[in-house]
């Protein structure tokens, strides 16, 4: 039987492909990795993962591997967290968790800045990413095809976590309500994004546009470039995630005073931390206690996400349902071909 993706490529290649360093993983080389797999396992309940995985106990995760000798436990963990307009920023600002990770790990952590979400996604597949942080709408993408574990959020200590899609305009615009979109160009992030593209194409329907065919859609690539276009007025709008532009505004990338917002939705669980799902279970354990652990307060990581005070547990069956329904009005498919 072919497997879901009918890869070809034998063990021995990949080994040979995957051995180069994690931080030589580009998006070029994303895009080439992906075609290749690990052969299938035998059959088992897996639900929508791919056919690397089981899911003997439904939790909509993959399991960790029966064989114990398939159990990872490295010396040296990597991680790294979305991709963002500038990785060496967040570079500086993850070091004090990694340090604290590190502490309580006993073990020594590499900050990995990825370029993309395939690119990201094929790391932790591949083997070669341990702990990441994916962005909301590619987390069932990492779940699913690379046996991502979510397993925390930031939030606050009284457990309140998430954010909301917000549209913007410039603020000399004459959009002032969403039907103003028609016939506009608005800028959508990425086409696996949930707040840039998934969620407009599911929501806003309701408020009477409809994305593609009331307006037309631009790529931006992220967040960060929809708002600055906005803000240049190469776009006429945007919808984007109200923690980065946040993030934005506090460090001076653009003059609140240059953008309106049009609409906001309710909140949506914001980017899911994760373990792969063979690190052996003792690590995880240290894993998972290192991120509950961690304050921000007083850190640069504090700084740059104001508000947020710790991480908290969520499970990826109840805290993404939100997302699935959305990705399931949408069509979409897990698959490597729509993960961008």
């Amino acid at each position: 039987m072919q497997d879901r993706f009918q890869w070809s490529i034998s063990m021995n290649m990949q080994k040979k492909l995957f051995s180069s360093t994690l931080p030589s993983v580009t998006l070029a080389a994303s895009a080439l990795l992906f075609a290749f797999s690990s052969p299938a396992l035998a059959d088992c309940e897996r639900g929508a993962l791919d056919a690397m995985y089981c899911d003997a106990n439904g939790d909509m995760v993959a399991d960790l591997p029966a064989d114990e000798s398939e159990w990872v436990n490295p010396d040296t963990l990597i991680f790294a967290y979305t991709p963002v307009e500038d990785p060496a920023i967040y570079s500086d600002i993850w070091q004090p968790f990694i340090d604290h990770l590190a502490k309580v790990t006993g073990k020594e952590v590499r900050f990995f800045a990825v370029q993309s979400n395939s690119a990201q996604v094929e790391a932790m597949r591949s083997g070669r990413l341990h702990i990441a942080g994916f962005s909301t709408g590619p987390t069932p993408f990492a779940v699913n095809l690379a046996g991502a574990v979510p397993f925390a959020l930031m939030g606050s200590d009284t457990g309140q976590f998430g954010y909301t899609l917000q549209v913007f305009t410039h603020s000399s615009s004459d959009i002032f309500e969403m039907k103003d979109l028609k016939g506009k160009r608005v800028a959508h992030t990425s086409p696996t994004s949930n707040s840039g593209n998934q969620a407009p194409r599911a929501l806003f329907p309701e408020l009477g546009i409809v994305p593609g065919e009331d307006y037309e859609i631009s790529f931006s690539g992220s967040h960060d470039q929809s708002m600055l276009g906005v803000v240049a007025r190469d776009y006429d709008a945007a919808p984007v995630a109200s923690e980065v532009v946040e993030r934005m505004a506090a460090r001076g990338l653009y003059d609140v005073e240059d953008v309106r917002l049009v609409w906001e939705s309710d909140r949506f669980p914001t980017t899911s931390y994760n373990h792969a799902h063979n690190l052996h279970p003792d690590l995880v354990e240290k894993v998972r206690e290192a991120f509950y652990t961690f304050k921000f307060a007083g850190t640069e990581l504090g700084d740059e996400f104001e508000g947020v005070e710790t991480f908290i547990p969520i499970t990826y069956k109840d805290n993404w349902r939100v997302i699935r329904t959305i990705q399931a009005s949408n069509g979409v498919q897990y698959t490597p071909d729509n993960l961008q």
